[in-house]
């Protein structure tokens, strides 16, 4: 199965999403943490962003698959995290 959004796109996606005009897709690297010493988010951006991913991709809370800080830790997780909610959809 192929990516549902790509890492360029997700970044595009969290730039937009979160207000962060002053980046590029370009200066964020795909393994870069996102939190804390990363790129600097907080938990409410990680709240805006869940809130975000769910209406954008019509994600599902599944049960047997809770979201984890490790699903939103980089881009290839957050990716990844996308892929694998579509598919209980």
């Amino acid at each position: 199965m192929s990516n549902l959004i790509t890492r360029h796109e997700m970044k595009q996606f969290i730039i937009a999403t979160l207000n962060l005009e002053e980046l590029t897709p370009e200066e964020i690297g795909d393994e870069q943490p996102l939190f804390v010493e990363g790129l600097g988010l907080d938990s409410i951006d990680a709240l805006e962003l869940g809130i975000a991913l769910r209406k954008r991709f019509h994600l599902q809370t599944a049960e047997k698959d809770p979201a984890t800080k490790d699903d939103f830790r980089d881009i290839v997780s957050l990716v990844n995290f996308v892929e694998r909610r579509r598919r209980f959809a």
